[in-house]
């Protein structure tokens, strides 16, 4: 047993260190990418009208920043909207008569809710909701109905001054 220790010790000891510098290597990146929800964090519900390209875990940006992430996402039966749990940073202080839309940041990003700050004294606190929201935009709709539609208006015969004849007797 000595032999085999004296063998593969350094080995063995290089592993071990691979091993812990790769769980703090993941906890750092944990940590500078935001990961996980705060547990003191202020749960705000919002409805929206479409939510594609939203899942749990998606953030929640004020100017591009991080501010939060979406909790959970469920149909609402009475408004047929998806209600949202969204969690955000309690040492940002969100007006209460903040909006909030679905976007994101190029045609092939993913997508986030974008929190745009109100003019209000009062924040926002656990439990309130955001109702001022937009929902994403449906690309492919938009692009099927951009090569579908002709670009302007369709020339009949009855408008078009180059094909109307002559009707002089001689």
């Amino acid at each position: 047993m000595k032999n085999i220790m004296r063998e593969y010790g350094a080995e063995a000891l290089v592993g071990l260190l691979v091993i812990i510098a790769t769980i703090g290597f993941a906890i750092h990146a944990w940590k500078k990418t935001g990961g996980g929800v705060a547990a003191n964090a202020i749960h705000i519900k919002a409805l929206f009208p479409n939510a594609g390209g939203i899942d749990s875990d998606s953030d929640v940006k004020i100017a591009g920043v991080k501010v939060g992430s979406v909790v959970t996402e469920k149909l609402d039966p009475q408004s047929y909207q998806v209600m949202m749990t969204l969690a955000l940073d309690p040492t940002i202080p969100v007006p209460s008569d903040s909006s909030a839309a679905i976007t994101s940041d190029s045609l092939l990003g993913s997508s986030y809710i974008s929190l745009m700050p109100g003019g209000s004294e009062k924040f926002l606190k656990e439990g309130d909701t955001i109702l001022d929201t937009q929902g994403s935009v449906n690309l492919m709709g938009l692009i099927g109905h951009y090569l579908n539609s002709s670009g302007g208006t369709a020339k009949t015969p009855s408008n078009d001054s180059s094909h109307q004849t002559n009707d002089k007797a001689s």
